[in-house]
């Protein structure tokens, strides 16, 4: 139990995206769901080929049920399996850090989000995530706070991003003024810029490494393009990419939000691996750019997390085409890749504390909204 509602507690947070890498990002932060007092420590727990292969096939599912009908058998199997393989990561990481579970208040499960759809003109967003918070409650005897987006979307929000309240608490010992703002490159890009004041916004600006690792995997030159070295030596099609960033998406004010399959590898249709890799890489990094426009202070640097970070080539077309500096999250003391499971942290203890996970600015909601399912 807390003892008072201000004081600082242990919390486990988990994610596992949609790029599916066949890794459970597991993140022990110290916090009070508004500052952070301790980075703890993080860890990426490979899933076993079977869960990685089992949630790829519930992903192609996902697509064809497309919220019409009942849901896919695969959906209940799949979702016992990575709540038990999420489970035996949390109790690990706990303990390899001379923690027990005892010690924990809350952990934060987002859970395998399978399909995402944004809410439309006369039409709510629908999202499912996959995540057992009833049963991870059982095997750890901990708290387990949970399905953080369906009550964002119930009241017309977006759903997502959801990481807006834990990159401005990060923002707030880093930058205040306005002129830092945090891009996170997972499967989907988004952004998140603080004033140092009152106002947080936040949005997906297009597509990270989804599209470009699919293109990758269809060529059969693996996951993805390792380093950059592909796009690095191919050729941009400025006119093709001209084309692409009409996409009315990039122009729509925020708040707004995309699923993996918004933008795909087709973007790249017909070409080779290493100009495909070029046009889908520039793409991702115009599209931050057209994005930064969008906001009410065009920031001067962007500190970046997720995955994108390790490619080079994206990281020097932030600078020639979204026109900003961009540095690893790194250069701020962050851990990269632990900065969206820390995220679920942080959450899970805004959820315990009652305090608000999304925000008129953030994701579209009519008031800052509390969230997420509470077990135990």
């Amino acid at each position: 139990m807390i003892a008072k509602s201000d004081q600082p507690i242990w919390a486990v947070g988990l994610m596992t995206g949609t790029v599916l890498d066949g890794n459970i990002d597991v993140a022990l932060i110290k916090t009070d769901g508004e500052r952070i007092a301790d980075f703890g420590t993080y860890t990426l727990a490979p899933y076993p080929r079977s869960i990685r292969t089992l949630l790829e096939e519930t992903l192609d599912q996902a697509r064809v049920w497309n919220f019409t009908g009942p849901e896919p058998a695969i959906f209940r199997e799949a979702e016992e399996a990575l709540t038990r393989a999420q489970s035996a990561a949390v109790k690990d990481l706990v303990e390899s850090y001379g923690l027990k579970m005892a010690d924990i208040g809350v952990v934060g499960f987002h859970g395998q989000t399978v399909l995402h759809r944004a809410p439309q003109v006369g039409r709510p967003g629908q999202t499912r995530q996959l995540g057992d918070g009833e049963l991870m409650h059982a095997i750890l005897d901990t708290k387990i706070a949970y399905d953080f987006r369906s009550a964002d979307m119930h009241a017309g929000g977006q759903g997502a991003p959801l990481s807006a309240a834990y990159h401005a608490a990060l923002l707030r010992d880093a930058d205040a003024s306005g002129d830092t703002a945090v891009l996170n490159l997972g499967g989907v890009a988004n952004v998140t810029w603080w004033d140092g004041k009152d106002n947080v916004v936040a949005f997906d600006t297009g597509p990270a490494n989804a599209p470009l690792n699919d293109f990758i995997k269809s060529k059969g030159l693996g996951e993805m393009d390792r380093d950059g070295a592909l796009a690095r030596a191919g050729t941009v099609d400025e006119a093709r990419l001209a084309t692409l960033l009409q996409h009315p998406y990039l122009a729509k004010p925020y708040p707004k939000s995309l699923d993996r399959f918004d933008f795909g590898a087709a973007m790249a249709d017909g070409m080779s691996a290493e100009d495909g890799a070029a046009l889908l890489t520039a793409f991702t990094a115009a599209a931050v750019g057209k994005a930064l426009d969008l906001l009410p202070h065009r920031p001067k640097r962007l500190v970046v997390s997720g995955g994108g970070r390790h490619n080079p080539t994206i990281m020097a077309m932030l600078a020639s085409r979204a026109g900003i500096e961009a540095v690893p999250a790194e250069a701020l003391g962050w851990k990269g890749d632990a900065v969206e499971a820390e995220c679920f942290a942080f959450l899970a203890v805004r959820v315990l504390r009652g305090l608000p996970i999304s925000f008129p600015t953030t994701t579209g909601v009519p008031q800052p909204m509390r969230g997420g399912r509470l077990a135990g």
